[in-house]
């Protein structure tokens, strides 16, 4: 059985866009996954199609009615979890997007206006999700980020199964520097090791350049890993252990 993904949104022809390319558009294609975008105002029963109201206690914009949400929720209730994507939710991150790919599929709720009532957060569990410390128009971009992340770890859809151990965040850390011919570009020559041969010496010197990368870039990912983290770094073709910086 496919992975399945149902996006319930204002906007459903913004679906598969940038999911029907590349890798994603050909394991939809291949049916290793499957995907159905559902227009939330067919819920509405007025002529207007209203799925907002102003909210209680007054402030600016308009709410996404509980019993216009519940009842888009309820038509594809499943044993998938269901997910609102929304600023204030956890930051997405590869475990999450793991533990979802390991799953029968998803459902995602694409926010709009102010959001959606609290009433209907709670009674259906769902789980709140953010990709980032930032506001967008709607779900909709998130929800292809969300989905973009979990179908290339789906089995079938990489060339190389390793490729997704070795990339950002799938050990903590962030991914080592990647280099290809020519071995020299504008005086700019590829690091010795890589040329070597010597597979130990460049599977440490990656090593040591995702945890530069990342103690760099990402402390809070570095942190993570606690003072027993040693550092591997390589130093003229030599491997020596360093303890890590605090």
């Amino acid at each position: 059985m496919s992975w399945r993904a149902t996006v319930l949104t204002l906007f459903p022809e913004m679906f598969p866009g940038p999911l029907g390319q590349s890798l994603a558009g050909r394991a939809l294609e291949r049916g290793i996954w499957s995907l159905a975008a559902r227009d939330i105002r067919a819920q509405a029963a007025d002529r207007h199609r209203t799925v907002d109201d102003t909210p209680f206690g007054g402030g600016a914009g308009m709410v996404m009615r509980p019993d216009i949400v519940d009842a888009a929720l309820a038509e594809c209730a499943d044993d998938r979890p269901a997910v609102f994507l929304t600023p204030r939710g956890r930051k997405l991150t590869q475990a999450t997007v793991r533990r979802l790919a390991e799953g029968p599929g998803v459902v995602l709720l694409c926010g709009r206006y102010e959001g959606v009532d609290q009433r209907v957060i709670e009674a259906r569990g769902l789980e709140e999700i953010s990709i980032g410390d930032y506001v967008l128009s709607g779900g909709e971009p998130a929800a292809m980020v969300l989905l973009d992340a979990c179908v290339r770890l789906l089995p079938g859809v990489m060339g190389a199964a390793e490729s997704a151990d070795e990339e950002s965040f799938s050990a903590g850390l962030l991914e080592y520097p990647h280099y290809t011919r020519p071995a020299e570009w504008q005086g700019r020559r590829v690091p010795d090791v890589l040329l070597s041969g010597n597979h130990a010496a460049i599977a440490a010197w990656r090593r040591a350049e995702a945890e530069r990368i990342t103690r760099e870039r990402r402390p809070d990912l570095w942190a993570g890993h606690g003072p027993e983290l040693r550092q591997s770094d390589v130093r003229g073709g030599a491997v020596a252990t360093v303890p890590a910086a605090p």
